[in-house]
């Protein structure tokens, strides 16, 4: 069997006895529709759920704010913002319109970014503005957040006489899902809040996981940050494997948004298959670009290897580890578990940059190994105390041997194409 893992904007390939091929789990394209993306996307925006048409809530409307993913999502806005603009334009022909990118904590997307994201024509024609977390200048306070901390939301939202979000939706290891509410935090909510929606305490919760709403802490402060910031319509897309619309969900935010969900757990529910080696990837670019985002593919291998397995998390990580502060906290050579107990010490108030996502990595060090397949930072992931191996075969043979079997004739393996694309049940 030739396995085919997504890396960049390509593939790795790996060449596997057929007997060792426990189960490769992606997600079920069948019945996905029309394979005009664009005739998908006007469907949903003509059949809005729990809600008017987008040009009715629209009309007489003088300032309108579209929320939009940044250059970490794989959103194909060059292919909804102008069905959006055209929408909203035909209700307010004169409305001041702000694209807003919803950055959250992460850099700021650039222009190259923007221009690749949007296309020539809104690139060049549409007031854009990036999304600064740490830009007291345009926050503004919008309450006080179920958990307790002060909600700070971007003046664009706040200001806009019509709130709008444009997303996609796909499992997300402890919001639940992505899309609908998360644009508005941490999309353009300030760093104070966003790290404390991040606390330990939340991460830690057994309801923040992939494919959990109910109960989940993070989406609670998430969804009432979307109220308060008057998010009145969202546009959410799903996206299939190979990262092109598969089906679209338009209206008021909170009904749109859960009907989204309900169609993306028919397609991505995995029953769970385990093996003590587990090979998973992100998907490709944009999500693997960074290490610290690869950490969502190991979230989901995590559930598939078995303690004491390996796990091999294959992403080309073009813009480094993600984070400083991520790579520091590995990289000072604390176990995973005395990492553990000090995140988990920390108040919501405490919380640091990036450190949910070294808490997840560190909760999976302590049972299960990890060789990432990185070339491009193999210098970072052996400073940081992670397995390297510069190819898949490599890195097979390194957890063969990890796990006492050289010769790798008995060890299963499962396959995971798209870690952050599934939810295992």
């Amino acid at each position: 069997m030739q396995l085919k893992i997504p890396y960049g904007e390509g593939a790795l390939r790996l060449d596997v006895p057929d007997r060792r091929v426990k189960a490769v789990l992606c997600q079920n394209a069948e019945g996905a529709g029309s394979p005009d993306e664009a005739e998908i996307v006007r469907g949903a925006l003509a059949e809005p759920i729990g809600s008017p048409a987008l040009r009715e809530l629209a009309a007489g409307k003088h300032s309108v704010t579209i929320l939009t993913s940044d250059h970490t999502r794989p959103m194909p806005s060059a292919l909804t913002l102008p069905l959006l603009l055209e929408e909203v334009r035909r209700g307010a022909p004169a409305a001041e319109i702000t694209i807003l990118v919803a950055t959250g904590l992460h850099r700021a997307t650039t222009d190259e970014e923007l221009l690749a994201r949007f296309g020539k024509a809104i690139f060049r024609n549409e007031k854009i503005v990036v999304h600064n977390c740490r830009d007291a200048s345009v926050l503004r306070p919008a309450g006080i957040l179920p958990s307790g901390g002060a909600l700070m939301l971007s003046k664009y939202a706040l200001d806009a006489d019509l709130l709008i979000a444009e997303g996609f939706i796909e499992p997300h290891f402890f919001a639940g899902f992505s899309g609908g509410r998360k644009s508005v935090m941490p999309g353009v909510a300030g760093y104070d809040c966003v790290t404390a929606n991040h606390c330990s305490a939340f991460i830690a919760n057994r309801h923040a996981a992939a494919g959990v709403l109910e109960e989940n802490p993070v989406h609670i402060d998430m969804a009432y940050a979307a109220e308060k910031a008057g998010l009145a319509f969202i546009l959410n897309v799903m996206l299939g494997p190979e990262r092109k619309v598969t089906d679209a969900v338009a209206g008021e935010p909170t009904l749109a948004h859960a009907e989204g969900c309900r169609r993306v757990m028919e397609r991505v529910a995995m029953k769970r298959e385990t093996a003590p080696i587990v090979i998973a990837s992100n998907g490709g670019y944009p999500l693997d670009q960074n290490l610290y985002q690869l950490v969502k593919c190991m979230d989901t291998a995590e559930k598939c290897c078995g303690e004491g397995g390996v796990i091999i998390a294959a992403g080309e990580c073009r813009d480094g580890t993600g984070g400083e502060a991520f790579h520091d906290d590995f990289a000072g050579g604390e176990s995973p578990a005395a990492l553990t107990s000090r995140f988990l010490a920390r108040s919501p108030a405490e919380t640091e940059t990036d450190q949910w996502q070294s808490q997840i990595l560190a909760r999976i060090l302590e049972k299960r190994s990890v060789i990432v397949v990185a070339p491009l930072i193999e210098e970072a992931v052996k400073e940081m105390g992670l397995g390297f191996a510069a190819s898949l075969e490599d890195a097979l043979f390194m957890a063969d041997a990890m796990i006492g079997n050289p010769k790798g004739e008995e060890a299963e393996i499962v396959v995971i194409p798209d870690g952050p694309g599934i939810v295992i049940v």
